[in-house]
């Protein structure tokens, strides 16, 4: 089968890659530097290059996985919204007016105090350079005095306070000139320097008010070969790897010196159908792409069962996952459906007025398990008579976005990060959505996603969550495939790493290095 042969490829060739000089960029290894100078160090080898700090723009999240900056709140292990740089928040009326009170003595990197004059400035920024956000907070007016910084919304919003979990709150100094390359933010680390697409170099802050940082020096690196960020952490040039490739965790266990975490995320890898294209309006088709889709296959011969199957948008054990959709699976279900759609298999092809069903998959190998199950896809399509061209592309999110030539795509994206449904559903399919690359625009479930972000009672908001995603999974607008698990390598020597669900917080206070 095609894709055991790729991933026999993979295995031979991280064993070709050389141990000890995967990466230039990698900093030496961080055990013998801080015996040696007394000054604990680590390098952390991630798996999405970024090319700028600035969080309005940084898909990946830099300032707040590097520890540099954070939000007014957090989303904690447990799911749940907790206080961060705001030490409390209150509504009097159903979610329009917030008063956030912002905790005391805090201050940024450069010295300044931390107020909510700087927070108020800090997310109208965020408003004018992001346009996802702007339509998400929906922030008709900001007012700051003292400590306590007073936001009104447009209309009513219940779960706002969740909002400023995202990464793209991130509270600056924006007074600072170079945002992009520098931030100056109020996290246990400050920025020495960044080079674009390669690495991020950090310094504990020496005054970080949560205590006291254990780490003197660390290094952010970015690396998107998979079998390179393993042979770095076997040659030591990194202490801990984002997301070493599935085939080779059998062979990190057995290593003594490295430890495998692996924690249920809130991320799901989807098929997204461009609705704008005439095949794809077509819910038969839909759903016959959809039957195609082996979930056991995936999560058992390309991830190495470090996956479970999606039975939608979210992870089962939320209060606001439907049930799963009814739709048929398998090839004889698939030609059924492509039947029902008006096509005929003639000479081996899925034909209909003529034209046979030529289809384009657009992916990204960041994620290495991606490319396999757009394969996957690809030979259960041919067997139809579906002609699937598959397209790698190195930046996704711009390319769904911006560009209309495409038909399906393979696309991974935390669904539930702040633990409700209405981040998910709100960017991802209403018409202004932020990653709403699948130009999705049903006036039902536009409605029933507004309401939802307008209710205040849990339940309700739980049911409505879920009619709007049962409605999703029943008209195939969106297939959802896995749920991976959150998966990170690490030298033993490592102390206090936590591997977070929503993958947002990684270089924190308390992670150590132990030294000889």
């Amino acid at each position: 089968m095609l894709i055991k042969h790729f991933k026999s490829f993979l295995i031979c060739a991280a064993l070709l890659v050389s141990l000890t000089a995967c990466n230039g960029n990698v900093n030496q290894a961080s055990q013998e530097s801080a015996s040696s100078t007394n000054e604990k160090k680590a390098t952390i080898l991630f798996n999405f290059p970024s090319n700028t700090l600035n969080p309005n723009v940084d898909e990946n999240y830099m300032a707040i996985r590097a520890g540099v900056a954070e939000t007014l709140v957090k989303i904690g292990e447990d799911l749940k919204i907790h206080p961060w740089l705001a030490k409390e928040w209150k509504t009097t009326d159903n979610g329009q007016t917030w008063v956030f009170t912002i905790k005391d003595h805090i201050t940024f990197q450069n010295g300044k105090p931390l107020d909510a004059a700087a927070v108020k400035a800090s997310l109208n920024k965020t408003l004018q350079e992001s346009v996802a956000m702007k339509n998400t907070l929906n922030i008709k007016s900001m007012d700051a005095s003292g400590q306590t910084l007073t936001i009104k919304t447009k209309d009513p919003l219940p779960k706002f306070p969740s909002e400023l979990v995202h990464p793209s709150t991130v509270i600056l100094d924006v007074s600072e000139p170079n945002m992009s390359e520098k931030p100056v933010g109020t996290g246990p680390f400050k920025v020495d320097s960044f080079t674009k697409g390669t690495e991020l170099k950090l310094t504990s802050y020496k005054n970080y008010w949560d205590g006291d940082v254990h780490l003197k020096h660390a290094v952010f690196a970015f690396n998107e070969d998979a079998n390179a960020r393993v042979s770095a952490l076997q040659s030591g040039s990194a202490d801990i790897i984002y997301r070493p490739p599935f085939e080779s965790i059998s062979t990190l266990k057995a290593d003594s010196s490295i430890a495998i975490n692996g924690v249920p995320s809130v991320r799901t890898h989807v098929l997204l159908y461009n609705a704008t294209k005439p095949e794809m309006k077509n819910e038969n088709v839909r759903k016959a792409i959809n039957a195609l889709i082996d979930q056991e296959e995936v999560v058992k011969d390309i991830m190495d069962n470090q996956a479970t199957v999606a039975k939608g948008p979210f992870l089962s054990k939320f209060p606001f996952s439907p049930a799963p959709s009814k739709a048929g699976k398998g090839i004889k279900a698939a030609r059924k459906y492509l039947e029902q759609a008006g096509y005929e298999i003639k000479n081996g092809k899925a034909v209909k007025d003529g034209k046979p069903l030529s289809l384009s998959l657009v992916t990204y190998d960041s994620l290495p398990e991606l490319p396999l199950i757009a394969q996957v896809i690809q030979s259960k399509a041919k067997e139809l008579g579906i002609t699937i061209n598959i397209v790698l592309t190195d930046d996704s999110d711009h390319y769904l976005m911006e560009k209309n030539n495409w038909d399906l795509s393979i696309y991974s994206l935390l669904t539930a990060p702040r633990g409700d449904a209405s981040y998910y559903l709100s960017t991802c399919y209403l018409p202004n959505g932020g990653l709403n690359a699948s130009r999705i625009n049903d006036k039902d479930l536009t409605e029933m996603i507004q309401k939802l972000n307008m209710t205040v009672d849990e339940n309700e908001r739980n049911t409505l969550a879920k009619q709007a995603t049962a409605k999703i999974n029943d008209e195939m607008l969106t297939s959802s495939i896995v749920h991976p698990k959150n998966v990170v390598a690490y030298k033993k020597y490592v102390k206090n790493w936590v591997t977070s669900p929503t993958e947002y917080y990684m270089l924190t206070k308390d992670l150590d290095i132990e030294t000889k």
